[in-house]
This record gives structure tokens, sequence and C-alpha cells, in this order.
């Protein structure tokens, strides 16, 4: 059986390949979306249509999210992507032989599902495996894969741009499996998160989970001690009624209400504040906005695809030193000044000034700028946040929440912004400027610091009378196996 860093190592790759895919999938269409073939398949679809194809997609995996949402917590962590991975296969079959716009909207909605039960689960898993000390740098890790799936997915579509061919635009949807596959054998090999079990009374196999996992770097006490807060944090939250639905409703003893409304906030942010536009429509907005023929705009979307994948490993050195607010505050000040920056930009490139040439350098570069911004800020805490501020019994069925808000928002963005640039242009920018700058109030007062803390130190830091979820203190003479815990680099 995998045991200490080998069993990580699956854990790590298996999420990471989650990742990979919602990049792959992310990029994927709009990348398609400008070649002759899919064109030609399509018949030229108006920029409504498109933003409908595109976007159905996030209606999927919104849908995927809330059923994981619901039966999720009761099928397990593996279960639910094993769930995932079963269904957008099926979807990335279906789409890849599509004849018909209806046919691919119907394929888009299916691989939508399987990625909203995958992107759900995927991050609550790593976040129950993963060690506080470098929980955030595994996240990066998964953060940078998803970016390797935009940046390879996009190089892809530039690939297959100068055919016309049927199969020009099919090869890139269906090379989604060559991802799955493998994910759908890791399910075999990795046990279940320990703190799911934990939370299912299955204690004795959380023990024997936590034991492997921590082999060579914990003692047998100390991973007693672990476990032995786990099941206590389980037990509390368990006699306050933590986790119900109504708990979503009503504020309880350790806020969760609060801690989901946090959640799902964040994950809202990071689609309001305009990042998918340009992920999905970049070579769209080089063309139609900075003026670029259609071979430079989708050679300038690869290039950015590129810089956003490096720019990515950014935020390895800096989310387990500064911390998450830190990062998220001044990386979203950064996006929203460049989006306000941007908006002049276009003007003079839309209205053909003397200066239409130097504006449409400027303007690509800043969303060079504005991409680099978020992976290192945004991106870097969006997913592992959600997973840790929320509470276990409240974990999956939160972050599924939590991801369909994601996933709505990113519908309504990427529904309307083909319109928006084609009706009122330079001024779709001013939008996401204004949105950016709101976002800071919201976090610099409502959002807690998580770096370095234990997943089950998030109840005591929002615990009305936070003594209750305190470590216990050990008996005289006696060692405490809970307040142990404390001295222990997990």
């Amino acid at each position: 059986m995998l045991e200490g860093r080998a069993l990580m190592s699956f854990v790590t790759a298996l999420t990471c390949l989650s990742f990979l895919l919602i990049g792959y999938d992310n990029g994927l269409m709009g990348g398609l979306v400008n070649t002759k073939g899919w064109k030609h398949q399509f018949d030229t679809p108006r920029s409504t249509m498109v933003g409908l194809i595109v976007a159905i997609y996030e209606v999927g995996c919104f849908v995927g999210s809330i059923a994981t949402s619901i039966w999720g917590e009761r099928l397990g962590r593996i279960k639910s992507i094993g769930v995932g991975v079963v269904i957008m296969i099926i979807g990335a079959l279906i789409q890849a032989t599509a004849y018909s716009r209806a046919h691919l909207i119907i394929a888009r909605i299916i691989s939508g599902v399987g990625m909203g039960f995958i992107n759900s689960t995927a991050p609550v898993l790593m976040a129950e495996f993963a060690p506080q000390a470098t929980r955030g740098i595994f996240v990066c890790a998964q953060l940078s894969t998803l970016n390797f799936g935009i940046f390879l997915v996009y190089w892809i579509d530039y690939g297959f741009s100068k055919h016309k061919e049927f199969w020009a635009w099919r090869i890139p949807t269906i090379l989604q499996c060559i991802f799955l596959i493998p994910m759908g054998i890791l399910l075999f090999i990795i046990p279940e998160s320990p703190r799911w079990l934990a939370r299912h009374d299955r204690r004795e196999e959380s023990l024997e989970v936590l034991g492997r996992l921590y082999k060579h770097t914990m003692t047998p006490t100390e991973v007693q001690s672990l476990h032995a807060d786990i099941v206590k944090t389980a037990a509390l939250e368990e006699a306050i009624g933590a986790g119900s639905w109504k708990d979503l409703l009503v504020e309880d003893e350790i806020k969760s209400r609060r801690r989901l409304l946090i959640a799902c906030s964040v994950q809202a942010f990071q689609q309001l504040g305009g990042i998918n536009a340009i992920i999905y429509y970049s070579a769209t907005l080089f063309k139609d906005s900075i003026g670029f023929d259609d071979n430079m705009a989708a050679l300038m979307s690869g290039f950015l695809q590129t810089w956003f994948f490096l720019a990515s490993f950014i935020p390895w050195f800096l989310i387990d030193r500064i911390g998450r607010r830190p990062l998220l505050l001044s990386m979203i000040f950064l996006m929203a000044t460049v989006m306000a920056i941007q908006c002049g930009l276009i003007y003079q490139v839309q209205h053909k000034t003397s200066i239409e040439h130097a504006a449409g350098i400027a303007a690509a570069t800043m969303l060079f700028i504005y991409q680099g911004a978020f992976t290192v800020g945004f991106q870097a805490t969006v997913w592992v946040y959600p997973s840790e501020i929320l509470p276990l019994r409240l974990r999956q069925r939160g972050s599924s929440l939590s991801t369909a808000s994601n996933w709505i928002i990113n519908f309504a963005v990427v529904m309307f912004t083909p319109p928006s640039i084609s009706n009122i242009g330079w001024r779709t920018y001013i939008i996401f400027a204004v949105l950016n700058y709101s976002f800071l109030p919201v976090i610099y007062w409502f959002y807690p610091e998580t770096m370095g803390k234990q997943l089950e130190d998030m109840d005591r830091l929002f615990a009305e009378q936070p003594g209750e979820f305190e470590r216990d203190t050990p008996a005289a003479g006696k060692q405490g196996a809970i307040e142990q815990v404390e001295d222990v680099d997990v």
C-alpha cells in the first residue's frame, strides 16, 4: 500500500489531473470558435450563439456542483470524483461526434455535469490530505497544471486552426480523455480522505490512513493525537448540528453561514472580475477589441496562455510565506487598475485615433499584466480558501455550493461577453474595473487569514465560545493526545 510521500504524490497527481482538465476544457472551445472547420460545421454562428455554445458548459458544471452538494458527502471524495470522470468521458465522446448545434450544446452540458462533480471535490480531497504548513504549495501545483491545461489546449487549437476538415476540431475535443483515463486508474489506488472517514464513524480506517500518510514524519503517538483532534472536531460539529441544510440559513456557534458566504463569494468574485472573459475569448479580444488579424489574434492568445502558465509558478514561493489576504488584496487592486487603463486604450483603438497602433500594443500588454496578477493573487487563493474555511461537516456541501456559484457566474460572464464587446465595446472593461475595486473592502473586512492553520483550527477561529473547541488539557503526569497536536508540524 502507498505510504508517506508516495501516497501524497498520488493524491497530488489525481487532483492536479483534475485541475489540468479544468484548464483544458476552459480553453478548448474559446480556441475552436474562430477556426474554419468549426465554423463550417456549425454554419458560422453569430456572437450570441457562440456565447451560448461556450457558456452552456458552465450550466452543466453548475448542475454537477449542486448534485455534489446533495449526494457528495454521502458518496465520499473518491466516489464523487469517479462519478465525474465517467460522466465526462461520455460527454467528451458525444461532443467530439457532434454534427449540429443542438448536439454540441447537449454534449457540453453533459461534460459540464461531470466537471461539476470533479471540480467540487478535488480541492476538498487535497485540503484534507495536505500538510498544513505547505497546503498552499500543493494548491499552487494544482493551479499550475490548470494553467498548463489552458496553455496546452490553446496551442493544440492553434495547430489545427489552419485545417478546414471535420476532424480539425474533433481531435482537440476528444483528447481530454487522455487525462480522464489516468484519473480513473488513480481512484482505485488512493484511499478515502481520513477526515471524511472520521466524519462517518469509520474511525479505525481514518487512523489507518493517517498512519500511512505520516508514517515517516510522525510518531504513532503524534498520529493518534491528530486523529483524536479530527474526531473531536467532528463530534462537536455534529453536536451543534453544523452541516445540515438548515445550517446554511441560520448562524450557529461556529459561524457556518458566514463561512459558507465567504467561500461562495470568493468563487463568485474571481469570475465577476473578468478572468474567463479573457481566457475563453482572448482570440476574440485580440481581434475585435485590439484589431489584430485572425492569425495574429490566435498566436497572441497562445502567447498569453503560455505566460499564464509560467506566471502560476510565482505564488509557489509566496502563498505560504506572506498569506492569502495580502496576495488577494494587492493583486485584485492591480487587476482593477489594469481594467481601468484598458478602457482608455481600447477606446483609442476602436475610435481609430492617432495613437491607435501604440494603444493596441499597450492594450495587449495589459492583458498579460492582468492574467499575471490574477494567477499570483486570486487564482492561488480561490481554490484553497473555501476548503480551508468551511467546517468539516459542511466542507463537501459548502465546497460544492461555492463551486456552483463559480460556475453560474462564469456562465453569465462568458454568455454576455461576446455581445458586450460587439455592442458597447470599450465600456465592457469599465464594468470589470468597477467590480474588481468593489471586492477590496469585502475581502479586507470579512476574510480571515488561514495560512499555517490546521483545518480543525478554523472552528476555533470562528467560534463564539472558542474554549469548547480547544484541544484537551493533558491530565497530570500524562501527555494529552489532543493538545499535543499543537506542537506537531502537520
